[in-house]
């Protein structure tokens, strides 16, 4: 009893847009590294994938990690965070269903999410600080998407484009 239960209650986190996955690479580590704790405290359920040291890696490892936890409905939103933030988006995008942005203010944090369903935010550790981060991050989380007609029919038109392309 206590597995369903227990099953049940991550299956209610994610549809609560309770689980965060985040991801970085080496140079994203110690950013990562004081979200997490941060975003625990807010209380969300973060599921760290990597990178876990300072150790160089390939930043389209990790997010593809990010990723599939969102394609595979383990999480709702994730967070990727590399030197620049560019090459996690770049990366990213090449999911379907993913749609990522790289945001480096609170603006375009929770636009990104309001108008466009951005479902992952790519973070340059190298370009803002922790406290801003912060905030960009709980921008991002706590963005809805505005179904507004003009929304809705843009998202569309970057799924069928989606379709289009990966069929």
């Amino acid at each position: 009893m206590g597995q369903i239960r227990k099953h049940y209650k991550d299956i209610l986190e994610v549809f609560m847009n309770k689980v965060i996955a985040i991801g970085s690479d080496h140079a994203g580590f110690e950013l990562k590294s004081q979200l997490i704790p941060f975003l625990k405290e807010k209380g969300f359920r973060v599921v760290d994938v990597g990178t876990y040291n300072k150790k160089s890696v390939d930043y389209p490892d990790f997010a593809k990690k990010v990723c599939l936890k969102i394609i595979n409905k383990e999480a709702q939103k994730g967070i990727i965070i590399c030197g620049s933030g560019i090459g996690a988006s770049i990366t990213a995008n090449k999911i379907k269903g993913i749609r990522a942005g790289v945001c480096h203010d609170t603006y375009s944090a929770h636009q990104g999410v309001e108008h466009d369903d951005m479902n992952v935010i790519c973070i340059g550790a190298r370009v803002v600080g922790v406290e801003l981060a912060k905030e960009i991050v709980m921008a991002f989380i706590k963005a809805k998407f505005l179904y507004k007609e003009k929304y809705i029919r843009r998202l569309n038109k970057i799924k069928k484009l989606e379709e289009e392309v990966w069929t």
